[in-house]
């Protein structure tokens, strides 16, 4: 983990290491004016994960979502030119959104690695011992009923990064909503197994995929022509308000209107100023 963060200083100095990958990331980070920030984060959450950590409540769980997945989408938006800062805290939504999916899917696998990722209040409420539980993994009621209140958790956070979709470039969104639908049906496969990640993987097949591929584009059309809803502006978790902060700018069209705003008063005031 160091040595990664050797290179990446050596990144942002302007000076990669005589490697493929290194030079077309420092490439990558002069053209877009890539924070800093963002991959450090994805470094910091790599490093959580070394070293076994757990997390005491939903908030820590988020914690660390958004370094390993939230960080990833601030950084797609980068890519894509968006560096407004509520189209920011929707795609670091997906991001959460998704890595909470991902956990929920994996909870007898990371048990039986000696992983644990549920919050652990979660448990100690559910009256799990976390311990235990990684001493012998069990799809009892309890661990089911905690599983689903991480997907209802991850519902939520999905319904509202789709109000971000419109913010991005027209090309990007079909790819965009295709994960969104991808991930969310790797959710519902959770639920139809009763909420068992433990005796049963959570799949979805080609044929899925593909529906949600032929959706995703008939959605994205209609991005163009709907109004952005109003959840678009809703206030960033408080977990990944750094990144959003790291990654934002005012858009240049904000900025011109502001200007033309500033402009107007003040020949206002010069005309009530003649006209006194």
């Amino acid at each position: 983990m160091l040595a990664l963060r050797d290179r990446l200083d050596l990144v942002f100095e302007g000076r990669p290491r005589n490697a493929p990958a290194d030079r077309a990331f420092a490439a990558v980070v002069d053209a877009f004016e890539m924070p800093r920030a963002l991959p450090d984060a994805l470094l910091e959450g790599m490093a959580w994960d070394a070293t076994g950590r757990r997390y005491g409540d939903l908030s820590g769980v988020l914690d660390y979502s958004a370094r390993v997945a939230a960080a990833v989408g601030a950084m797609m938006c980068v890519l894509m030119r968006v560096r407004d800062a509520d189209a920011l805290a929707r795609a670091c939504d997906l991001g959460l959104a998704m890595q909470l999916t991902n956990i929920a899917r994996d909870v007898g696998e990371d048990a039986r690695a000696g992983r644990l990722y549920l919050p652990v209040d979660w448990l100690t409420d559910a009256g799990i011992d976390p311990d235990g539980f990684l001493d012998k993994p069990e799809a009892s009621p309890a661990i089911r009923k905690t599983i689903a209140r991480l997907l209802a958790k991850a519902d939520q956070l999905y319904l509202r990064a789709g109000a971000g979709v419109p913010a991005l470039p027209v090309a990007c969104r079909p790819g965009i909503l295709a994960a969104r639908s991808i991930y969310g049906g790797i959710g519902a496969s959770v639920a139809r197994n009763g909420h068992d990640s433990l005796t049963a993987r959570a799949r979805t097949t080609k044929a899925q995929k593909l529906g949600w591929i032929g959706l995703a584009t008939v959605q994205a059309a209609g991005t163009m022509v709907m109004p952005r809803p109003a959840t678009l502006h809703a206030p960033p978790e408080p977990e990944v308000a750094f990144l959003v902060r790291a990654a934002a700018r005012q858009s240049s069209a904000r900025g011109r209107s502001d200007a033309l705003m500033s402009v107007l008063a003040q020949l206002e005031a010069r005309d009530r100023g003649l006209s006194a």
